[in-house]
């Protein structure tokens, strides 16, 4: 038993295992990236808008596009008038998302207003994606005409992740740092850079697009725009016009598009809050999955299969709204790959869990046919015993009054087979033959003087005689099998007769039960037939008579015509036994016959 529960232990606690391990690879693999950046994105739904106070956006809008005077791209000179109105609006910080790489044709004038309107206020960062290998952009005439005006280039460039969502920010491209980066040391500020590992740093976005406070680029330019709304605040400027093609897809809006300007704005803010949104460590993810995977091989130990499936997906629910509490507070958990690890591990644990339970409800059930056919046996053998016990104490109750275990063999298979001739179901019928071996066990307590006497008996002898009827229902009384409680029906009544004159009880007619009577005449038929201390053997001609003249008055009147009937299988039963006079030899006396009936 121990044996076949700790394999089957084993074998759950393997298969947690194996299904782990699976999911393990699959993350490993990268397969499962575009969901768990999903679950990202639902994450950011739910915790909805932030609004910074640290950045602004002044983008190049539709109503940019339609009011200006001038078309796309604006001559720099325009770019200079909106710096000159940063400037004077008090701004902490200009980050142009507008590239500047190419002079302008026979208009040297407009690159140097721009140019000029940056070195007065004191510098910006401007975005590029054009850099040589050594990291060097073109903006403006080079890196040395930037640090002329305190200025410096940052990479443009975002991380657009499977899906096509930008999540997000590399620490560099093209070996110059991006806008977010470059803002931030600018500004003096510590860039966290263990924020970005492999695939760079997550932006932590303020909300879906429009969440950071956002100006038209024609408002500010004309002065509508209060300097209290971008005073002290990181501006960046770029596109937001459909038509300008600087949209992407973010995780906080499904359907929505955010400008390229606005998600710089969110990636700065990021960094100048440190980046708080961090991935959990690898190891911490690689334990999540462990434990999700081995959960339902665990709960297998102690509950069902369906039950064990119901709490692993209420288990994987619970932990899926569970991660939102510390995304809230800056560390992203892996969702995807421990809810997969838990859902398969569930499934593949209750296969495994009913296939050990169908196979042990065979063993048992096989086991208990095998029970059942050893408790039949060990049944069988124990009737067996309990009639050899019977017929050995009937042989040794016959034998003293000189009788052999014929005598026992005969008058059972003689009431048997009268039982079966007066309609008895051969179950009783074989009851009764087993039974009626113990007629006469209570002749073991009658004195062999008595018992062996050959000549007449005395008053007190026939007495004591009779006696044996009642003693031998008193041995066999008070038992709770049926085989002794008929025995002792047939004790009892097997020398009742039908008139009534009978003993011990002077039972008259069908008072005298049916089993006392088949005994009677059966007891008394073998007693003709057979050779006793006080008379010679019968003929079978003679005994037939001589039961068929004592119907009524000593036999049931309808089981004698039932016995003589049977005479064919009587001749079958005496053929070994048989005197070896000849029928018609022996005379019947009423002495004799009256011995028969005492005995």
């Amino acid at each position: 038993m121990l044996k076949r529960l700790w394999s089957r232990q084993l074998g759950l606690l393997l298969t947690g295992i194996l299904a782990t391990g699976a999911i393990l690879g699959v993350y490993a693999a990268g397969a499962l990236d575009r969901w768990e950046g999903d679950a990202i994105d639902l994450g950011f739904q739910v915790r909805g808008e932030r609004v910074p106070t640290d950045v602004a956006v002044v983008a190049v809008d539709d109503k940019t596009l339609t009011s200006a005077r001038w078309r796309w791209p604006f001559p720099r000179s325009v770019h200079g008038r909106l710096v000159d109105r940063l400037h004077a609006a008090g701004v902490r910080e200009i980050v142009y998302d507008v590239q500047f790489t190419e002079r302008t044709k026979d208009k040297p004038w407009e690159d140097l207003a721009l140019y000029d309107a940056l070195g007065n206020a004191g510098g910006a960062v401007l975005a590029t994606s054009e850099t040589d290998r050594f990291g060097h952009s073109n903006v403006l005439g080079g890196d040395e005409n930037l640090r002329r005006i305190h200025a410096r280039a940052g990479a443009a460039a975002l991380v657009s992740e499977r899906g096509g969502v930008t999540r997000r920010i590399p620490l560099a491209d093209g070996g110059l740092r991006s806008l977010s980066v470059a803002a931030a040391e600018r500004l003096r500020v510590p860039v966290a850079m263990d924020a970005f590992g492999t695939h760079g740093a997550w932006i932590d976005f303020a909300g879906p697009p429009g969440t950071v406070p956002t100006y038209s680029f024609s408002d500010v330019l004309d002065g509508t725009v209060p300097a209290r709304a971008l005073k002290g605040k990181v501006v960046v400027v770029g596109a937001s016009a459909p038509t300008l093609h600087d949209l992407h897809a973010v995780p906080t809006s499904d359907s929505r598009l955010m400008s390229g300007s606005e998600i710089q704005a969110n990636a700065i803010h990021s960094a100048l809050a440190g980046f708080p949104l961090r991935s959990a460590p690898g190891w911490v993810n690689v334990l999540t999955i462990v434990l999700a995977g081995m959960l339902p091989a665990l709960l297998a130990l102690f509950l069902r299969p369906l039950w064990v499936i119901a709490a692993s997906i209420g288990a994987g629910v619970l932990y899926g709204f569970g991660t939102q509490i510390p995304f809230e507070h800056g560390l992203i958990l892996i969702v995807v790959a421990p809810s997969c690890a838990v859902i398969f591990s569930a499934w593949w644990t209750a296969v495994t869990s009913v296939t050990f339970e169908r196979a042990e409800r065979r063993r048992v059930s096989r086991e208990n046919q095998e029970l059942a056919v050893r408790v039949v046996e060990r049944t069988e053998e124990l009737h067996e015993a309990q009639l050899e016990v019977v017929r050995r104490l009937a042989y040794a109750v016959e034998s003293r009054d000189g009788e052999t275990a014929a005598h026992v063999e005969r008058m059972s298979t003689l009431c048997e087979q009268l039982a079966l001739a007066s309609g008895m179901g051969a179950e009783d019928a074989e009851l009764v033959r087993h039974a009626s071996a113990l007629h006469d066990i209570g002749k073991l307590g009658i004195p062999d003087r008595i018992l062996l006497k050959r000549g007449p008996m005395d008053a007190d002898e026939r007495f004591q005689m009779e006696d044996h009827a009642r003693a031998g229902a008193a041995i066999l009384s008070n038992s709770h099998s049926p085989l002794l409680q008929l025995g002792e029906s047939i004790a009892s009544t097997h020398h009742e007769r039908w008139d009534g004159s009978g003993y011990p009880a002077g039972l008259v007619g069908s008072e005298i039960p049916l089993a006392g009577r088949i005994a009677a005449i059966c007891d008394v038929f073998d007693a003709l037939m057979t050779e006793r201390p006080y008379k010679r053997a019968w003929s079978m001609d003679e005994s037939l008579a001589e039961i068929e003249r004592q119907a009524a008055s000593q036999f049931d009147p309808a089981l004698v015509p039932a016995f003589v009937a049977l005479r064919p299988k009587l001749e079958a039963v005496y053929r070994l036994v048989e005197p070896g006079c000849a029928p018609g030899t022996l005379k019947a006396s009423a002495a004799s016959v009256g011995a028969l009936t005492t005995s």
